[in-house]
């Protein structure tokens, strides 16, 4: 029987390198989707029935992705993680942290009650009201992002940058997030991601893209370079104010040397980055969860020790 479930829908990459840390610390693991799960809440087996732990509950869990969906069906996913803390079973990251920061919304909030440095941000329900504040912008001489609330990788974000591009705006679920677009310093375009575990900077990157938006999923190059003090403070305020486990935290640099928070990741990806590091970022993590929310845990076989 399995010990542990990592929560996908795609494995890949990631999730064969998270597979093989666990295997490392003698501990089982398995690939379930939040879609297949289900509550049960009568007087007859386990309240979550998650595949492959029909007989018992898994002694953590790991999630590296949650499916979209319906609202009905997102605020179901998050039952089942919330589900499982409330059953002593350590989520990593738990379901409050997935729930405060795959919505930009609540990070953008977060982030600007924490006093963090990140770009000027407005989400709006009325279209009227999200076209006159991004003609303002306009006039001002800004450019403005269009973002929808959930998503990652850089899908369905349109930059606005003239008043014939606002014909092309359209809200995400009836909502507007919009965000001012910082030009960042030097030639071309680039930016940071930060991956912060337990509140340490483990590993860092400068991703230089072909085009304004820098995702290494969309041809990104990354470069490894030395980390400022003051960007990985950043990253770890921003890490703290949202409560993490783990995060890869996205900063700016903008033409007068600032930094910005833009985007606080609490799936992020690591495969780029791990190209470019000696550390073995699967195995920190894994590591990380054993130490702080296994040890002592009453769920875990006394066979279970950090390797």
């Amino acid at each position: 029987m399995p010990d542990i479930v990592i929560f996908t829908d795609d494995p890949g990459w990631h999730g064969a390198r998270l597979q093989e840390a666990f295997a490392q610390q003698g501990l089982a693991s398995v690939f379930v989707s939040l879609t297949d799960c289900q509550l049960n809440l009568s007087d007859q087996g386990l309240p979550l029935v998650i595949p492959g732990f029909e007989a018992q509950l898994p002694i953590a869990a790991f999630v590296r992705g949650v499916p979209g969906g319906s609202l009905e069906e997102v605020v179901f996913y998050l039952d089942v993680l919330h589900g499982l803390s409330l059953l002593d079973v350590p989520v990593y990251n738990n379901g409050k942290v997935i729930e405060r920061s795959v919505d930009k919304a609540m990070t953008s909030f977060l982030l600007q009650t924490n006093q963090l440095a990140t770009p000027q941000t407005w989400v709006l329900r009325d279209r009227q009201q999200a076209v006159d504040r991004v003609s303002h912008e306009l006039q001002q001489g800004f450019r403005v992002i269009v973002k929808p609330v959930f998503g990652s990788q850089g899908e369905g974000i349109r930059l606005i940058e003239k008043e014939s591009d606002l014909i092309w705006m359209a809200p995400s679920q009836g909502i507007y997030y919009l965000q001012r677009f910082i030009d960042c310093q030097g030639a071309g375009y680039s930016d940071w991601r930060v991956f912060v575990i337990n509140q340490k900077v483990v590993a860092a990157m400068r991703r230089e893209g072909l085009f304004w938006l820098n995702n290494v999923a969309r041809g990104a190059t990354c470069r490894a370079e030395i980390l400022e003090g003051a960007m990985a403070a950043l990253a770890l305020r921003a890490t703290e104010a949202l409560a993490m486990d783990y995060a890869g935290v996205d900063i700016i640099v903008d033409k007068e040397g600032h930094y910005s928070v833009i985007e606080v990741n609490s799936i992020p990806a690591w495969k780029g980055l791990q190209s470019i590091c000696y550390i073995d970022i699967a195995q920190l993590l894994v590591a990380d969860l054993l130490q702080r929310h296994l040890f002592h845990h009453t769920n875990t076989p006394k066979s279970v020790a950090l390797k």
